[in-house]
């Protein structure tokens, strides 16, 4: 993409009505727009992370043999009133509404009354089951007070997974993949050095749950860190007599995940039932799993930025290679992005007109691309590409003919070279 046709441009001064690192980065750098409190539109340089980091979600939601489905937003309440979640003093985040005909319906928040009222087509004998289905969907909660960017927001998109078994124990085989499944998501987008599997309460879903939270100082939750077995408890389960405090570090961290084992509560709430092989019916055995792509990009963004801006690990930034055309060598700087576009590596192409150097190098620390290559009198001279990754001090040289395998080789790994 050239630069001089991106119509978003960054912002010289910080937001004064965020309090989040995430945001005012973001904001300030072009990545989203802000429509109110809690409430953000994603922008092509935003799209372009939040799509990468759904792309690899994706996988291995399908390596786990998900199928991937899309669920309505506007919710019957019938399937609510069932498993006694309609009401606003047991679900208090609800945005409600009427049709015409003054039919009351909700606004997702979630999921698991519609799709288990849903499944009841589809699952009947045990030769049905185990079934895995996940989406990508809006989801509205009315939260009191929308904070930390967009790590916690109003209108969010969310990633569900559920699952449909037949015994608790095969969905405890299940439930043990779904949860190594998150680990290499999020070793995949950048945070597994950071993430840890935390044990947590499993609130009106169950007795205890598990979390993946990331270690950062924004972070809403506290949670106490086991280093040698790399996991972590949360702390309003800390108290329990299994847990030691004392050999635990402390940590603020951010929730970015949490799957739970739901059991037969919708499945008996809602009838959704399965035929053994001798004929007697049985509850179908459930799970859900979630994860905030949105709030996975937020926390990537508080972990990594610097004092110049954003910092894109090489999976999920909306381009690998930030390429700089200085004055006088425009021409040659066209032919390396036309040659790179071919290649299929990644560009965003600095061509602008009458903007100074240290603005245009400014402008690519702010954005935090991985890779920035500049063209300049003194490098075509020398038959070279000036490279330097974002967080590198000092550039390298990189002669012509070899910078395109160079981007090549650096494309593939970060797209394609991390499944295993």
């Amino acid at each position: 993409m050239r630069q001089s046709e991106l119509f978003t441009k960054t912002q010289k001064t910080l937001p004064k009505d965020e309090e989040s690192k995430n945001a005012k980065l973001l904001l300030q750098a072009g990545f989203i727009h802000k429509e109110m409190a809690g409430v953000y539109s994603f922008l092509p340089l935003g799209r372009r992370v939040m799509e990468n980091i759904m792309q690899i979600i994706r996988e291995e939601m399908n390596a786990l043999d998900g199928q991937e489905i899309f669920l309505t937003s506007l919710q019957d309440s019938a399937p609510w009133r069932a498993s006694g979640r309609w009401s606003d003093e047991v679900v208090d985040v609800w945005f409600k509404t009427k049709l015409k005909n003054d039919t009351e319906i909700g606004l997702a928040n979630t999921h698991e009354e519609p799709l288990t009222a849903l499944m009841r087509n589809h699952i009947q004998s045990y030769r049905d089951l185990p079934v895995y289905v996940y989406q990508f969907q809006t989801k509205l909660r009315n939260e009191l007070r929308a904070k930390s960017g967009i790590m916690r927001t109003r209108e969010f998109i969310m990633k569900d997974l559920y699952s449909f078994c037949r015994t608790k124990e095969e969905h405890e085989q299940f439930y043990e993949l779904a949860k190594q499944s998150y680990l290499k998501i999020f070793d995949r987008v950048g945070l597994g050095e950071q993430t840890y599997v935390t044990a947590a309460s499993g609130g009106s879903f169950s007795k205890y749950s598990h979390e993946f939270q990331t270690v950062c100082e924004a972070g809403e939750d506290t949670i106490y860190i086991d280093e040698q077995q790399r996991t972590a408890v949360n702390k309003e389960i800390i108290d329990e007599p299994e847990y030691d405090k004392s050999k635990l570090k402390e940590a603020k961290a951010v929730e970015v995940g949490n799957i739970f084992t739901l059991g037969t509560k919708y499945s008996e709430a809602l009838s959704l039932l399965y035929q053994d092989e001798q004929g007697k019916k049985h509850p179908v055995f459930m799970g859900s799993y979630g994860i905030g792509p949105a709030r996975t990009m937020g926390t990537i963004a508080e972990v990594y930025a610097d004092e110049k801006g954003l910092v894109w690990p090489e999976q999920v930034a909306p381009f690998l290679v930030h390429l700089i055309a200085l004055p006088g060598v425009e021409a040659k700087a066209d032919g390396l992005y036309d040659t790179l576009q071919k290649q299929g590596i990644e560009v965003l192409y600095d061509d602008r007109q009458h903007v100074q150097p240290g603005a245009k190098f400014a402008d690519a620390d702010l954005i935090g691309i991985p890779y920035r290559a500049v063209v300049s009198e003194q490098t075509v001279k020398q038959n070279s590409v000036e490279v330097k990754k974002r967080l590198e001090q000092n550039p390298q040289l990189i002669p012509w003919e070899q910078s395109y395998e160079f981007f090549k080789q650096h494309s593939f790994a970060s797209r394609q070279g991390h499944r295993n």
